[in-house]
């Protein structure tokens, strides 16, 4: 699995990872220690090699569900070279994190209500539904109360996709995978309502993204 530990490129990402740092520096706590953070889908693991240095009070956990990718995360996390920045664990996020079975036992038995922060980026858009509703179902039970989710990606806002680039790529997208597509931020906050999950702010970024920023319920 990890025999190809090479960095593999993600030019969106190196495009995108300082505005998301930005709004990320508006939320996470700085002065506290040993915050935990969980990332969803990592992808080549650049934004958590990227972020990690920034935040040495949080340790960052990658996370992804194609393990073919666990040597780029890898690459990118040796040339980070931080204590708090931990090896890649295996995530099928459209599961309940009470099956949940990896490297570092982060499931419901030993990590309810353990993290102070979620975050999933380029992820929505690019899979199923299901994944979606993972996503905010399993924030529910990890999350501490009152803790963050942060998401990033393109997104219609009440039922209306703009501009046309994003139309376009939605288009794509489905002609790729039918399960894919742009989400409205609306039905994600129907599902995510049902998970004691609530839209606190969203941030228009560049290249017609958002970084939403949710909360979990402090009840």
């Amino acid at each position: 699995m990890m025999s190809h530990i090479r960095k593999l490129a993600n030019p969106a990402g190196e495009r995108n990872k300082q505005p998301i740092l930005e709004v990320l520096n508006r939320f996470f706590d700085k002065s506290e220690p040993n915050k935990k953070l969980l990332e969803i889908s990592s992808g080549v693991g650049l934004h958590a090699a990227f972020f990690a240095p920034q935040f040495p009070n949080i340790v960052f956990q990658p996370s992804e569900y194609d393990t073919s990718l666990f040597g780029s995360i890898e690459a990118y996390r040796a040339e980070a070279n931080v204590p708090n920045l931990q090896s890649p664990i295996a995530i099928d996020i459209s599961r309940p994190c009470t099956d949940w079975d990896n490297d570092h036992n982060v499931n419901f038995n030993s990590s309810a209500e353990s993290f102070d922060y979620m975050l999933n980026i380029n992820m929505i858009h690019i899979s199923p539904f299901e994944c979606s509703e993972g996503l905010f179902r399993n924030a529910s039970q990890l999350l501490k109360k009152g803790g963050l989710l942060i998401t990033y990606g393109p997104y219609a806002v009440n039922g209306k996709l703009t501009p046309e680039s994003n139309v376009q790529f939605d288009i794509s997208l489905k002609t790729r995978n039918p399960a894919w597509g742009i989400r409205d931020i609306t039905a994600l906050e129907k599902i995510s309502a049902a998970s004691g999950i609530a839209l606190i702010q969203s941030f228009d970024l560049p290249a017609n993204n958002k970084c939403l920023i949710w909360q979990k319920s402090l009840n």
